[in-house]
């Protein structure tokens, strides 16, 4: 298919997307074995808190807070290939450092802090160049079949990932787990180096401007008339998820009683049913629109996270992961019918010049929001208790279904283009 011809009947078929989705899957791969090791590594083998996880969570994306607004700018000003290469190259010598750290007994709770903030840096910047390649690979028009491609793959990994991180933590120890990960970033460097497509520098025909650039960025995110009600609800869902998310592992762990290898098992539900939902992805996008699918999405995660609020303490232990492997069902299947959907249209009524600052600015708010609500979220599971934790998430994951039915959101569709869709409110 042409670059900006008619869409292919498979994304598969264009130059270039098979080495992109190969890069991303096996590196997906590996993030979902490291985000079980890591967690692990804090409450066992460092012998940490609910709230040390929150912590570590927003290490990992507190660069966000910090650089985002420069690290969009600045990739819409260069080629985002040699970026993507090189940002994955250094998170694989990062990540390999982690059980050479500990081997030697140097590992502790603030050493893995700063390996994973320094991390987070270079994903930063890496998934930045990363959102805003694949525009330059695939055309707007398959933009939403690419993402589907990519949910799918991403819910496999979901499936096995944790499995197999539960399987190697329980055999080898949870440092020796993170290995797997710094592979995957090595190959996905390869694959990436082996795409052939035109980059242009997006704005380097005008003077540089850092708060000109970031400004325009902004106005173009923050005054949308689509994409701001999309930006503001996918940041406070990101805050109340980040609190669902540092407490459900120390939750099953300590107060439920499960093995790493069980948590893994109730990971992997979320996987199976997030492959359901990036399967229907594109043809529910089509026929109900963005917005609407994108809202529906929303409402599944307060039934998902109510459902793990009420798993039983003391009960035996199958009982619990079934119960819990029922909360992650609901959730996976939420992430895997809803991503593909924001992500294409985001991309898709965004000019080429704007797509590194678009995504950065929309994926830093959502990390800035990992910053805060992660630790929060400890706290609140230490002092309150990890039930209450969880109900709290629930309230502010209906709040944000209210907000956005209410929102010119709901009317988004993928058939919005740039020059149609109003860059004010």
């Amino acid at each position: 298919m042409d670059r900006d011809g008619a869409k292919s009947p498979d994304v598969f078929r264009i130059p270039g997307y098979l080495a992109f989705w190969s890069a991303y899957t096996v590196s997906g791969f590996g993030t979902y074995v490291t985000t079980l090791a890591l967690q692990v590594l804090v409450v066992l083998t460092l012998s940490g808190t609910a709230a040390d996880v929150g912590l570590l969570n927003a290490a990992r994306w507190l660069p966000y807070l910090l650089l985002g607004w420069v690290a969009g700018a600045l990739v819409d000003r260069r080629k985002r290939k040699p970026i993507l290469v090189g940002s994955d190259l250094a998170r694989a010598v990062l990540l390999a450092a982690i059980p050479a750290m500990w081997l030697l007994g140097w590992l502790s709770l603030p050493v893995l802090l700063v390996f994973v903030a320094f991390f987070g840096v270079f994903s930063l910047f890496g998934d930045s160049a990363s959102q805003s390649f694949l525009p330059r690979v695939v055309a707007r028009s398959s933009l939403l079949a690419a993402h589907a491609r990519m949910d799918q793959s991403d819910a496999v990994a979901q499936t096995t990932g944790p499995l197999v991180a539960g399987g190697l933590i329980t055999l080898l120890g949870a440092p020796i787990a993170v290995l797997v990960d710094a592979a995957s970033y090595l190959v996905s460097a390869i694959s990436v180096s082996r795409i052939r497509v035109s980059e242009p520098r997006s704005s380097g025909d005008r003077p540089f401007n850092l708060r000109h650039e970031i400004g325009e960025g902004l106005r173009w995110v923050y005054r949308h008339k689509t994409l701001a009600p999309m930006a503001f609800g996918s940041h406070a869902w990101f805050f109340f998820n980040s609190m669902l998310g540092t407490v459900f592992v120390s939750f099953a762990l300590l107060e439920l009683h499960l093995t790493a290898f069980q948590l893994g098992v109730t990971l992997a539900a979320a996987g199976v049913t997030g492959l359901v939902g990036s399967i229907i992805s594109t043809r529910m996008g089509q026929q109900w629109g963005a917005g609407r699918i994108v809202i529906f999405c929303n409402a599944l995660m307060p039934i998902a996270c109510a459902v793990i609020a009420l798993a039983p303490s003391g009960a035996d232990h199958t009982w619990v992961i079934v119960v819990l492997a029922a909360g992650q069902g609901v959730y996976g299947f939420s992430l895997g019918l809803s991503n593909a959907n924001e992500m294409g249209y985001r991309q898709s009524v965004t000019p080429d010049h704007l797509q590194g600052r678009m995504n950065t600015m929309l994926r830093s708010g959502n990390r800035a929001m990992i910053v805060v609500g992660a630790p929060l979220g400890g706290f609140l599971a230490v002092t309150i208790g990890y039930r209450l934790t969880l109900w709290v998430a629930v309230v502010g994951f209906i709040a944000i279904v209210v907000y956005l039915s209410a929102s010119p959101f709901r009317h988004a569709r993928h058939g919005d283009l740039p020059e149609q869709a109003s860059a004010t409110s």
